[in-house]
């Protein structure tokens, strides 16, 4: 349910920044990497 939740939350911010017209506080590269280790931080976590 998290998951679901995180995802909705993501596409409702984005369809705020498209109708306006916002560009994305970071370059797209440097978005996926954070999102990447925010990933990776919680699994590691989550597996000890």
């Amino acid at each position: 349910m998290p998951y679901v939740e995180a995802l909705s939350a993501g596409v409702l911010v984005g369809a705020l920044y498209a109708l306006l017209r916002v560009g994305s506080p970071a370059p797209p590269p440097v978005a996926l990497f954070g999102l990447l280790g925010m990933l990776l931080g919680q699994t590691l976590l989550e597996t000890w």
